[in-house]
């Protein structure tokens, strides 16, 4: 099942502003990202996730759901604390799936 994205004006320039871009986005919220937080904002649930593009970039990604599909509400480059923590929690993910096998 492929997830569907809600895009408009509003985050593709929101997001721009941070050096990312749609698809990058799209990747690092598809390619096994990690959920650090649930929050509601404005009535709604939000998931913060960090996750891995294609081309290796750490992003932030906040997202929600509008009906059927994934509203990116922001995206930027990871910070140092959080890349940190994303290679530990990735490392930790992989020893469990070997150990498993």
């Amino acid at each position: 099942m492929s997830i569907l994205f809600d895009w408009d004006d509003a985050n593709v320039t929101h997001i721009k502003r941070h050096g990312v871009t749609p698809k990058e986005a799209e990747e690092a919220v598809t390619l096994s990202p990690i959920d650090l937080q649930y929050q509601i904002r404005n009535g709604e649930l939000r998931v913060v996730q960090i996750g891995e593009t294609l081309g290796g970039k750490l992003l932030m990604v906040v997202s929600t759901m509008r009906g059927d599909k994934t509203r990116i509400v922001t995206a930027t480059p990871a910070k140092r604390k959080y890349r940190a923590r994303y290679l530990q929690m990735k490392e930790q993910r992989n020893d469990r799936a070997e150990g498993s096998t």
